[in-house]
């Protein structure tokens, strides 16, 4: 590959990956909401961010963990975001999407790194996927202090047994289990509380 095709591929890679931001989540049909700040890009921004306090809790490769959650939506960019109810009529091409997504890119990290997460063996690849988890209970508790009535059934008691913490069982770390309560137990607005009390200037 030429220095020329290297960093036009590159630039279209770019190109591409910057339309995640125009892609709105499923979810929105589920939950009755028209939140269109949550999009495919803000959702792996927060799962990365996530993803690194994960990792450090865990001694995992915080690079690796991060890099996964960057890359583990960029499928959705030419297959869209489906929500549960669709995935059970549609299917999705995800390894072809891959190849092709992927085909001429000049270093072979990211394929590795993505095929990684998919087989959900190793330490990050877990650990990427819990962060992803915890950005939907953390979405499902900022619709809920919103009066959101489907994410509060989802978050609590998605079965008919009331479970304040039912999300929490699709978690696989103690320290994602940790990190998850007290998602739930804080205000998603508390972290502003400080500034209430400070002092006017």
């Amino acid at each position: 590959m030429t220095g020329q095709n290297k960093e036009n591929r590159i630039a279209h890679f770019l190109y591409e990956i910057g339309t995640m931001r125009k892609l709105l989540r499923m979810h929105r049909q589920r939950f009755l909401t028209d939140d269109m700040s949550d999009n495919i890009a803000s959702h792996s921004y927060r799962v990365a961010m996530t993803g690194w306090f994960l990792a450090k809790e865990e001694g995992a490769d915080p690079y690796k963990v991060v890099m996964m959650c960057l890359l583990h939506d960029i499928g959705e960019v030419r297959s869209g975001d489906h929500n549960w109810i669709h995935k059970q009529y549609i299917k999705v091409f995800e390894d072809e999407i891959m190849e092709d997504q992927l085909d001429g890119i000049p270093y072979t990290d990211l394929k590795e790194i993505l095929e990684e997460y998919e087989k959900r063996e190793s330490k990050e690849a877990i650990v990427a996927k819990d962060a992803d988890t915890l950005d939907q209970i953390l979405l499902l508790r900022e619709y809920e202090w919103q009066g959101n009535k489907e994410a509060t059934r989802w978050l609590h008691s998605n079965t008919k047994e009331n479970d304040a913490y039912a999300q929490l069982k699709y978690l696989k770390l103690d320290s994602a289990k940790a990190i998850g309560k007290a998602i739930y137990n804080e205000e998603p607005t508390g972290w502003s509380q400080k500034f209430v009390k400070a002092r006017n200037r």
